[in-house]
């Protein structure tokens, strides 16, 4: 098994191994980027337990009660962009009415011309 991924390596051309080798540096340096980053949220994530853990009961409320407003107010948004959504509809629909009915009297109109034309001749 060694001795085939030898001979497929004498094989291939100078422009085949540095494009391996190319993509074995890419694939360590993310491997690398995500440990790194992968670190650092550990870290961030027990600092963010000692702050807790050091906190006073009226800290943590004052936290938690921030992180409620701030729950309501996301959903504030969510109910207003729903609102608009909803109006944006309508108005499209309104929109879609008038240019029916316009369409609607134009034939009508087309159709009244010919057949008057055809009376007259």
């Amino acid at each position: 098994m060694a001795q085939r991924g030898q001979d497929r390596r004498a094989e291939e051309t100078e422009e085949q191994r540095n494009s391996r080798l190319s993509d074995m540096a890419q694939r360590g340096q993310e491997r690398r980027a995500e440990e790194q980053r992968n670190r650092r949220l550990a870290v961030m994530g027990q600092r963010s337990q000692q702050r807790r853990a050091e906190e006073t009961e009226e800290q943590r409320n004052s936290r938690l009660a921030i992180m409620a407003q701030r729950g309501q107010e996301r959903r504030a948004e969510g109910k207003d962009e729903q609102r608009n959504s909803r109006l944006s509809d309508m108005l499209q629909h309104a929109r879609e009415r008038r240019l029916n009915v316009i369409e609607g009297q134009n034939h009508h109109q087309i159709q009244t011309f010919y057949a008057a034309r055809t009376v007259l001749n």
